[in-house]
């Protein structure tokens, strides 16, 4: 490569940067004024995360928690940005609403699962802060919704003692002790190592995803370790610009002209980061014969991994329900594009678990428009019109819901479907012999009423996720 080709591609690349630096500096402060417009227009592009941070680890939605700016945190959280995640303090949402004073907002986290009893790194809770700041109704609206009035901070302190008027702190302690609450205090508990912390990405990382990883340095890439081997590829484990990635190698029967320029078409339309419950692919590339994914690595593997093949992980019903709902939520989000990606064939191998137990759907499992034409790898996961119609003659959004089920069924037994046939005798005896799951014996009513109507065997039938994400809410409370 000669020198000045060198030299216009740098600048190319830092003429990239920067501008996706000042993109993230312009949503920063849209948020803060409030501007609801532009923040939309920035959220409905799909590569952009909106639980990326700033230099401080504040992510969008402790900016408009901050600020009082309540349309921006409707919009950010009916887009399922993370309610409890944590800036370079520990400090989540719910603390700055509280210690700026937005009740309305407090509120709103508290009914979108905001914890009401996470602690800094001071030791702080929101109603820490309440107190201190003297917001009597909010401290009883965080009382209402179960928070500790006797919980110590770092300093011994609790809520209480945190009243700088003393008609106020007898007035919370008379309260607190109407509704029966225990008055001793808690000593403080260092959660820092305990792996229940969310951290916001910070604007380092944040750029590295925006970054185009199409233009990848492959003497940079480092394939470590396989982690598996499958018709359509190998998946490896390795190491890009000092982070931990996945990359699948795809395996194409032929590498002609015409596939490296279609791949190069498919793959950014994969780059989603705007939804916290789908893992967009980072980059891809390719160097015929082989072509390139590459992702975040996500070190509790799959969710086939953690049902089938992880017993040091434990799936209660709660961690259960949980899962079904991040996928719901991140199918509801996929058919919720346009066009639909229509080659992203859900079932348990294809969602990944990230470090803090949430299911995200895995966008490097989607297939490309070259790849194995008719062949379903997974039949099990498959609804029936899918595995007797071609691809494009079947209706996605209904088969999916179909796969959701068989999912469903997976999270209540534990077992692989139909674990005693071959691949092939499956597809057979599902699509032609009505071959079907039973309903597991051990599960509630309710979940195996919903696996009923996502499996209805008439597919105009079945729900939207739209339509089971309330159903999948009221089973967690």
């Amino acid at each position: 490569m000669s020198v000045a080709k060198m030299t216009t591609t740098g600048t190319a690349a830092l003429l990239s940067r920067i501008q996706t630096t000042q993109g993230l500096e312009d949503i920063f402060q849209w948020v803060r004024e409030g501007d609801t417009i532009q923040t939309r227009v920035w959220l409905d592009d799909t590569e952009h995360d909106m639980n990326i941070g700033d230099d401080h680890g504040f992510s969008l939605l402790h900016w408009a928690c901050k600020e009082g700016q309540m349309n921006i945190v409707d919009m950010l959280l009916s887009r399922g940005a993370r309610v409890n995640q944590t800036n370079m303090g520990d400090d989540t949402p719910l603390h700055l609403a509280a210690s700026h004073g937005h009740r309305e907002i407090v509120l709103k986290l508290l009914r979108n699962k905001a914890d009401v009893n996470f602690v800094n790194e001071h030791g702080n809770t929101a109603l820490h802060y309440a107190c201190f700041f003297g917001y009597e109704q909010m401290a009883e609206d965080l009382i209402q919704h179960g928070a500790q009035v006797s919980l110590c901070n770092k300093y011994g302190d609790t809520p209480l003692d945190k009243c700088r008027r003393e008609r106020f702190r007898q007035q919370l302690d008379e309260y607190a002790q109407q509704l029966g609450l225990d008055m001793r205090k808690i000593a403080y508990k260092d959660q820092s190592s305990m792996g229940t912390r969310m951290r916001t990405k910070t604007l380092d990382r944040s750029l590295s995803r925006q970054s185009a990883i199409s233009g990848i340095d492959l003497h940079n890439l480092q394939l470590t370790l396989k982690l598996a081997s499958a018709p359509s590829g190998e998946t490896w484990r390795g190491r890009y610009q000092g982070r931990d990635v996945v990359t699948k190698v795809l395996r194409v029967r032929e590498v002609t002209p015409r596939i490296p320029r279609d791949f190069n078409d498919e793959y950014p339309k994969l780059r989603i980061f705007s939804h916290p419950n789908v893992l967009g692919v980072l980059g891809a590339f390719a160097q015929p014969p082989n072509l390139y994914i590459v992702s975040e690595y996500m070190a509790n593997g799959t969710l086939f991994d953690i049902l089938h093949r992880n017993s040091r992980i434990v799936v209660d019903h709660h961690q259960a329900v949980r899962f079904a709902l991040d996928i719901a939520r991140g199918m509801a989000f996929l058919h919720s594009l346009s066009p639909i990606i229509r080659r992203f064939y859900l079932n348990s191998r294809h969602v990944m678990v990230d470090e803090d137990m949430t299911a995200r759907l895995s966008m490097a499992d989607s297939k490309f428009s070259f790849q194995d034409k008719g062949k379903l790898y997974y039949p099990a996961w498959t609804a029936p019109e899918a595995l007797q119609r071609r691809p494009e003659d079947s209706n996605t959004k209904s088969a999916a819901m179909w796969s959701f089920g068989v999912v469903l069924w997976e999270l209540q037994t534990r077992q692989v479907p139909f674990a005693d046939l071959l691949p092939m005798q499956i597809g057979m005896r599902v699509a032609l012999e009505g071959l079907r799951l039973s309903a597991p014996p051990g599960a509630s009513p309710q979940v195996n009423k919903l696996m009923e109507i996502c499996m209805n065997e008439n597919p105009g039938k079945r729900p939207s996720f739209d339509m089971i994400i309330p159903i999948l809410e009221k089973m967690q409370r």
